[in-house]
């Protein structure tokens, strides 16, 4: 059975904190690296971390990000004189540090000033920050592998355990950080980023015991494609078809939106709203019936 990139991960961080010689952060630079290299050299054009980047007038961020044209030859260690990480800096710092604290901090501030973009770890949680129109640090997706550092420790001492339950979201969501600054030149782009949040949210669906909640919309679902989810199969199957109907269905309310508002002076997509627009019964079902379960379980 092949070992997956994260529970390589895990058994790195794992191993050289049962040392008892680490430092905070830099000791486990190593393991970061191989699996974000492990999972950008997937990725066209590749993606390389670079670890202990040299300042190029924004301080020094512990590692960035470069696609493989940065660098002369594949074997190099170092990109080409000059260039600055295309996919974003990397600010690391030690598992008992709140990763949303330090991407809004000063130092955080500065990299964004100079690289974009800037992943921020703490090794157990992530998140990708970049700059708003005023300058201000805006945190965009995130993903935790444990709500805290206790229990992140306690899960990376069974490393393949906690591969399988939160390795493919790790890699789903590392994919979309290295691909945040590519551009979208073809329509196999954006069916790909699509896809990657469709199995993210797919994962975390199906690791729910029960959706009560969503008892409406199952209703909706079998009604409009005439069968009903019974048994095990018949439960995955009623999971994985409403994430496919949710999301397929927003991205085609949302390019009728903008279809309609082109010339117009354009307020934001309102997603809640997004089932009126829709032609397809089942998907407009599907998305009204999911705002008005929001809306109750917000506000009720």
């Amino acid at each position: 059975m092949a070992v997956s990139p994260v529970e390589t991960y895990l058994k790195g961080m794992r191993d050289i904190r049962a040392t008892g010689a680490q430092t905070d952060e830099t000791s486990f630079y190593t393991p970061l690296a191989n699996l974000l290299n492990e999972i950008g050299r997937k990725l066209k054009p590749k993606v390389r971390c670079v670890m202990n980047l040299k300042n190029q007038g924004a301080g020094l961020p512990d590692g960035g990000l470069f696609t493989a044209g940065q660098f002369r030859r594949k074997a190099d260690a170092d990109p080409l004189p000059g260039q600055k990480p295309e996919r974003g800096a990397i600010e690391v710092k030690s598992t008992a540090d709140s990763v949303d604290e330090i991407a809004r901090g000063k130092q955080v501030s500065r990299y964004l000033a100079g690289y974009g973009l800037v992943l921020v770890t703490n090794y157990r949680d992530f998140v990708l920050a970049r700059r708003d129109e005023s300058g201000a640090p805006v945190l965009l997706e995130g993903l935790s592998l444990a709500r805290s550092e206790e229990l992140f420790w306690e899960a990376a001492q069974h490393p393949r355990a906690m591969a399988e339950k939160q390795g493919e979201r790790l890699v789903e969501y590392l994919k979309r950080v290295m691909l945040h600054a590519a551009s979208l030149a073809k329509p196999q782009d954006v069916a790909w980023f699509l896809a990657s949040y469709a199995r993210d949210a797919r994962v975390r669906v199906e690791k729910k015991a029960s959706l009560p909640a969503l008892a409406a919309v199952r209703s909706a679902l079998e009604e409009g494609l005439g069968l009903k989810f019974e048994g095990e199969e018949g439960e995955h199957f009623f999971r994985s078809t409403l994430v496919q109907t949710l999301f397929y269905g927003m991205f085609s309310a949302w390019v009728l939106w903008r279809k309609e508002r082109r010339g117009k002076r354009r307020k934001p997509f309102n997603w809640q709203l997004a089932g009126w627009s829709l032609r397809v019964p089942v998907n407009g079902a599907c998305i009204s019936l999911l705002a008005v379960t929001n809306k109750d379980r917000i506000h009720g």
